[in-house]
């Protein structure tokens, strides 16, 4: 027997429909802001060694092209408030450590000799884990055809459109 105390997930009931008619609770609107991109080089310092250094200049890199990529395409998607900005700054700090990683892994390979013999590559596991942190990521901001359907576009406030 269902516990009649238990609601449905909002996203539960627009899915299955609403047969009881009751009021679906709208989603916690915040104002939309402009997020300026971070300054990557906090995250990835420019240092003297020049394998950590062109390293470094790298991952500054992923991270700015995944920002400027993905930010527009959200602000128009589902629009983007002041308290996104450190969820989005994690999400591009989480693909430039995978690029590392996978470039570490491209170099140096799965296998490495260590001490013992042959040993995993230790980027392997750091790997999986920022793939696992980026899954999060695409679910918490939509950025997967699953994930896109719980996400209604922002409303603009133009009177021109036909269709309100």
């Amino acid at each position: 027997m269902a516990d009649p105390v238990r609601k449905k997930p909002v996203l539960q009931v627009v899915r299955e429909g609403n047969p009881g008619k009751r009021p679906v609770p709208e989603s916690v609107k915040l104002p939309p802001a402009d997020l300026d991109e971070p300054d990557w080089t906090d995250v990835f310092p420019v240092v003297r060694d020049k394998n950590l250094q062109a390293l470094n200049r790298r991952a500054r890199e992923v991270a700015r092209r995944e920002w400027r990529r993905i930010v527009p395409v959200l602000k128009h998607a589902v629009g983007l408030a002041a308290v996104d900005a450190t969820l989005l700054h994690d999400y591009c700090l989480c693909v430039a450590r995978i690029d590392q990683c996978e470039r570490d892994l491209s170099t140096r390979g799965l296998l490495m000799e260590g001490e013992r013999g042959w040993q995993k590559n230790g980027a392997t596991t750091i790997v999986s884990q920022y793939r696992a942190q980026l899954k999060v990521y695409i679910r918490e901001l939509g950025l997967s055809p699953s994930a896109r359907t719980g996400f209604s576009p922002p409303k603009d406030d133009d009177d021109d459109d036909p269709f309100d």
